[in-house]
């Protein structure tokens, strides 16, 4: 945030025996801006049979509470709880979820229109801007992912307070 570092992020990819690859994603920040300090803490656990999202959680602990998420297949649907700040949803899906926010962390989402949000327990509209530039957005949340060479380098988490910028660190 203004060229200062404020937490990190990690994002991890795991591939397991039987075609299952677990995903997780963990961000730690803690930043002062001015009268107000941020304190977020959240980690996204994703795991996948082949292209199929079978369990998420999400667990958040900030300096306004804690929060969770998660998304479990059913045998023929999801079960969907996000309770986020100012952020609720309770819903069913029927239709196989097989990319997801942490997905984006290893692959570029190329021709797609959607990505699921673990977090939010809904799907971020993704809409390609230029060669390796997307955009998310979902009900007035909006992030920007930057791709080289089909490798994520960069994303903007656009916030009323202040813009996020995680940047990979090789």
């Amino acid at each position: 945030m203004a060229g200062i570092r404020v937490g990190t992020m990690t994002a991890i990819r795991q591939p397991q025996a039987g075609n299952h690859t677990t995903y997780t994603l963990i961000s730690d920040v803690n930043v002062s801006l001015l009268v107000y300090t941020v304190k977020i803490y959240y980690k996204v656990i994703s795991q996948f049979e082949g292209k199929k999202l079978m369990l998420s959680t999400v667990e958040a602990h900030t300096n306004r509470g804690n929060y969770a998420s998660r998304t479990e297949w059913k045998g023929d649907h999801y079960d969907i709880s996000a309770d986020q700040y100012k952020y609720k949803r309770q819903a069913t899906e029927s239709q196989n979820i097989d990319f997801s926010v942490s997905s984006l962390y290893f692959y570029e989402p190329a021709g797609r229109s959607r990505v699921y949000a673990e977090y939010f327990g809904d799907y971020f509209a993704f809409t390609q801007k230029a060669t390796g530039t997307y955009r998310a957005m979902l009900n007035d949340r909006e992030d920007e992912y930057f791709y080289q060479n089909g490798r994520l380098v960069k994303v903007i988490k656009h916030n009323s307070i202040k813009n996020f910028v995680v940047r990979l660190l090789d």
